[in-house]
Formats: structure tokens, C-alpha cells, sequence
């Protein structure tokens, strides 16, 4: 049984203990009159928030509002002001935050306007499934950011491979890293932030989940991180650092090092979100190499998986407009508002349309949308804790068992143990 805890009094206290406190100006917050949404997003959604805005404004009566919050502060100023009853109309959150917030009561349920949306059916399965929580529907799916994998064909061809047939199973993975790193000349073939435990939960999962595994239970309330499919994910990527087929800036790289290893050239595989393409497509800093894009693989060939990361939005309790807060949700979700999306380089999260509105911009795209249909989330409460927390249970895991001197077997079940702990605490 999930956690269910309603009062605000437990959500200023986890507010304040696991998320810290910090003030939130009275005007930035809180709701406004009937014809006004006070909208609150990242900073790091600038550059097309305002424009989608514009376009809701242009042909509605309601009125939208925007308010740029810190990307870092945003989870920790929206808890607290949720919990001070000064919450906005609308919030795009960080999907894997959804069931953290809807279990503490800090968000309207909205399943009666949810089942009359005409679409609901075709939107991506792993944000649907976030705003779950305890029978009620808490979000809609806004923007989406798939994990892919992203190769060098200039070094996969002078290891002798063929650029154009990227790794399409695990072990095709691990003898092309290994088969780039023997080339020499500083060049290696994989590299990941092995100190960043939400970069991992990104892009280690997929591979689990390719592979038919799981690293929680559906519901949230098992975990499995000693199964077989985390072994084996766990295994490759212990074998790999053996084999000297990772620089060694990966054991402590906390998120940056590795994207831009990648984009120097010195890095084989690199699987990492559909934001990166940006970067490494900048005129002045991008990539000086042919890449290539993949489906990050399983086990088995034509298994692949991917982590379905982005926003939903949601209507905080107490929202003071919630009837304009929906009539924006609605209008988001919908052709118009997926398209300025897409136009700004952005995934939509209507599977529907992504062909006509994404994939038709760019064919690498396909890559992307194939993951999006598949993509998957680790379902908790406790999210933070697990998985980002970069002293949790999912970072400690990953240290010990790549890096560490004892074997990935008992880094696992030593995770499992303090895991399940965690879990059987937040269930109570």
C-alpha cells in the first residue's frame, strides 16, 4: 500500500527536511482572479514557455502568467510554497516528483477533465503513468526527453566496425566499447557519470527494462535491485571499467564530464537525453565527428528501452483558478500547443503527433519517438531518496559495483537491503 499522507503539515515537514526551505515572493505564487493563470516552470523551459503562453493568450479570455523559477530551486520552493498555501494556478513539474507531491496532498486530482480528454490514450504511457497516484490522476504529460544512445562512427570505423550498425545488444555494446578502447590514441569506448544517480536512473535503466527487468515493482513498493537484469546491466557496465573501456574521469563525474569527453571525439558510446543533440550540433562548440543515434538495447537483439524523463502539469491544491488552470491543461495538450513545442526543438508527448510534428522536422528523430513509446520511469514516492540523492541507495550501488573491490552480486544486495528499507518506511 502506498504512502498516503494528505495533510500539509507532513508536507511542510518533509518540505523542510528533504527538499529545505526557501521563500517564495507572495506575487510570484498563489492563484489569481477568474481570468488570470499564474503559471510556474523552470527557468531551463525559457525559451519556448512564454511563447506557448503567448499563443494560449492570444485566443483565450483567460490570461496565463509565467513565472521563471530556478531549475535547482524549483522542487524545494514549489513544496514550500504548496505547503504555505501559496502555491500557483498551474505547475510543470519533473515527472518523477509527481507521486512525491500527489501522496502529500499538494495536487488536485483531475481524473473526471483526464477521462474526457479525447487523446488520453495516445499520450506517452510512462507520463500517464507518473501522475498516477492511489486510484486519482494528478498531472497531464507536457514535454518529454528520452534517453537514446549516441555513437562516434568515425571510431567505431577505425576499431573496424560498421558505423552504420550501432551495438543492437548488450554484449554488441560491450565488445564495441572494448574494441574503440583498443585502438589507443587516449580514445575509449563508453563512458557515463558514474557519480550522478539521476544521470544513472536515465541511463542504466533502459537496459534493465530492454531486457524485461525492473528496478521497483510497478506499484513502487518492492524493489529489485538484486534481480538478474540489474545484475547483468550492473555486470556489463563492471566489465567494461575492467577492461579499461571507460576513461577514468567516469568514477567521479557528477553529471558534465562525459557529454563533453563524448563531444571531443574520445568516446564510442555515450547514452544520454534528446537535449543533447543541441549541444552537440552548436556551431562554435559542437561536434567535430560523424555521430550516430541509437535505441540504447537489451540482452536480446530488437529489445530496447529508454527512460520517459520531461514535465506534466499539474493543478496544485488550492489553486485559485482551478477552472482556468484545466482550460490551460487542456489547450497544452492539444494540437496547437504541441506543436509550438515541437517547433522549439522540444518532444511533444502526443504519440499521435509525432510524426506529422517531430519526426518530419528530422528522421534521426524516429530514434527518439521509438523510445518515448517504450519509455518508463521508476515509479516512488521516494524518488529522491533511491535514486537522486547522489549518497542514496541507487548512487552507492553504482560505485560499489563498477568500481568497488568486492563483487557486484553483494553491492546489490547489500542495495536491495537498504532499498527495501526505505520503502517498507514510506508504506507504513
Amino acid at each position: 500500500m502506498r504512502r498516503h499522507t494528505t495533510s500539509l503539515i507532513a508536507l511542510t515537514t518533509v518540505a523542510a527536511l528533504g527538499l529545505g526551505l526557501a521563500g517564495c515572493s507572495s506575487d510570484s505564487g498563489g492563484g489569481g482572479d477568474s481570468s488570470t493563470v499564474k503559471l510556474w516552470v523552470r527557468d531551463s523551459q525559457s525559451r519556448f514557455m512564454q511563447q506557448l503562453a503567448d499563443a494560449f493568450n492570444e485566443s483565450h479570455d483567460t490570461q496565463v502568467e509565467v513565472t521563471l523559477v530556478p531549475a535547482a530551486d524549483y522542487v524545494q520552493k514549489f513544496g514550500t510554497a504548496a505547503a504555505g498555501g501559496d502555491a500557483p494556478d498551474v505547475a510543470s513539474i519533473d515527472l518523477v516528483y509527481v507521486p512525491y507531491f500527489a501522496s502529500v496532498g499538494a495536487l488536485t486530482d483531475i481524473s473526471d477533465q483526464w477521462n474526457d480528454l479525447p487523446y488520453k490514450d495516445d499520450m506517452s504511457p510512462g507520463h500517464v503513468a507518473q501522475g498516477e497516484y492511489d486510484g486519482g490522476v494528478y498531472s497531464v504529460p507536457f514535454t518529454a526527453d528520452v534517453s537514446a544512445m549516441f555513437y562516434n562512427k568515425d571510431l567505431f570505423a577505425a576499431a573496424g566496425l560498421d558505423p552504420e550498425t550501432p551495438p543492437a545488444t548488450m554484449a554488441e555494446v560491450q565488445a564495441a566499447a572494448e574494441a574503440i578502447s583498443a585502438t589507443g590514441d587516449g580514445n575509449y569506448g563508453f563512458a557515463f557519470s558514474g557519480a550522478c544517480g539521476g544521470c544513472n536512473i536515465f541511463t542504466i535503466t533502459p537496459y534493465v527494462w530492454a531486457s524485461g527487468g525492473n528496478v521497483l515493482s510497478d506499484d513502487g513498493t518492492e524493489a529489485q535491485l538484486d534481480s538478474p537484469d540489474v545484475t547483468a546491466a550492473m555486470q556489463m557496465y563492471r566489465d567494461m571499467w575492467d577492461a579499461g573501456a571507460m576513461p577514468e574521469l567516469v568514477q567521479s563525474d557528477s553529471g558534465s564530464n562525459a557529454g563533453d569527453a563524448f563531444k571531443q571525439g574520445k568516446v564510442g558510446i555515450f547514452n544520454w537525453g534528446t537535449f543533447y543533440i543541441g549541444s552537440l550540433e552548436d556551431e562554435a562548440d559542437g561536434a567535430k565527428f560523424d555521430w550516430g543515434l541509437a535505441p540504447i538495447p537489451g540482452a536480446e537483439a530488437g529489445e530496447i528501452g529508454s527512460f520517459a524523463g520531461g514535465d506534466n502539469l499539474t493543478i496544485p491544491a488550492g489553486a485559485e483558478n482551478p477552472e482556468g488552470a484545466w482550460e490551460f491543461l487542456e489547450w497544452a495538450t492539444g494540437d496547437e500547443a504541441q506543436g509550438v513545442i515541437a517547433d522549439n526543438g522540444v518532444m511533444p508527448t502526443r504519440i499521435d503527433l509525432l510524426e506529422t510534428l517531430y519526426i518530419s522536422k528530422d528522421p534521426r528523430f524516429q530514434v527518439f519517438a521509438d523510445a518515448l513509446e517504450v519509455g518508463k520511469v521508476p515509479y516512488s514516492v521516494i524518488e529522491n531518496e533511491l535514486f537522486n540523492d547522489p549518497n542514496g541507495v541507487w548512487s552507492t550501488m553504482i560505485q560499489e559495483a563498477v568500481f568497488g573491490s568486492g563483487s557486484v552480486d553483494d553491492a546489490l544486495a547489500k542495495a536491495q537491503e537498504a532499498a527495501q528499507a526505505l520503502l517498507d518506511e514510506s508504506n507504513e
